[in-house]
């Protein structure tokens, strides 16, 4: 891996941010691309740009539009950078020979299953965020650039705006929390994603895969937990989506199955431990 040279798209994101921690932590040459102070100057909604991703093994792409209820009233931006970015990039990584490391999201899929989606299951998006990611998917498909492309869900990290972190803020300012308890998923640790994603580059993953935290929840019980370790007098009570009414609907179901990703590099941290790390750096 310290042979392999990276690029980290949009390394002050949520995401991004644990890369580049991660790459320094273990001495990886990994540069940065962002719009500015970044060590390469890249706008992904300015193709032109991309010019300056040369010498490069893998690009880890980070950036996204992730304002889910955003892209109700604003698909065609939300496009633009979900799909059409996603395109140019994976056109620059096959002219270059790099390999194009890229993230999607569970939103694609209906959430009207039982069991964990595959990570061939039909294509069905809810909402107009799932449909923007749901670009990006055949965008890579249709370009042809060699590629690992991760979906994930309900990313969390010590760092930026993200459902955990609200919820253990809260939870220490108020007696009683409600939080939904009909939508169920997969939560991500950012930092363990960037592990799982270099372990399997490493391991020559290539296509389609799932990386989340191990086990599922729904939110209620993601906040449960996280009240539990912060805030143990903070009553965390179960409620309907009808009660809290988004403008972009979400799905019911949304487990990503994750053995093809784990018959590659092992099982996968329990979401449970991946959260009470993060807290721990909070306090």
């Amino acid at each position: 891996m310290a042979e392999r040279r990276f690029v980290v798209v949009a390394p002050t994101g949520m995401l991004g941010r644990a890369f580049v921690e991660l790459g320094a932590a273990r001495g990886l040459p990994l540069r940065t691309a962002g719009r500015q102070g970044a060590d390469l100057e890249v706008d992904l909604l300015a193709p032109t740009t991309l010019a300056a991703i040369d010498d490069v093994d893998v690009v880890i792409n980070c950036a996204a539009w992730t304002d889910v209820d955003g892209a109700e009233t604003h698909e065609a931006d939300a496009t633009r950078l979900n799909g059409d970015a996603v395109r140019a990039l994976a056109e620059r990584c096959r002219d270059v020979g790099a390999l194009l490391v890229h993230f999607g999201t569970d939103y694609v899929f209906d959430g009207e299953g039982e069991a964990p989606y595959p990570v061939d299951a039909p294509l069905a998006p809810l909402n107009a965020y799932g449909r923007s990611k749901a670009a990006g998917e055949r965008a890579l498909a249709e370009v042809g650039a060699p590629h690992l492309y991760l979906r994930t869900s309900w990313l969390y990290a010590p760092w930026g705006k993200n459902f955990v972190l609200t919820i253990a803020k809260l939870a220490r300012e108020r007696d009683a929390l409600k939080v939904v308890d009909d939508q169920r998923g997969r939560p991500t640790s950012a930092e363990g994603l960037a592990r799982t994603t270099l372990a399997l580059v490493e391991a020559g993953a290539r296509g389609t895969l799932h990386a989340t935290d191990g086990g599922e929840c729904t939110w209620f019980e993601l906040a449960a937990h996280i009240a539990s370790r912060v805030a143990p007098g903070c009553a965390v009570q179960p409620c309907s989506s009808d009660e809290y009414p988004r403008p972009a609907k979400r799905p019911r179901y949304s487990v990503l199955d994750l053995g093809p990703t784990e018959a590659l590099i092992g099982p996968l941290p329990d979401w449970r431990e991946q959260v009470d790390a993060v807290l721990a750096k909070l306090s």
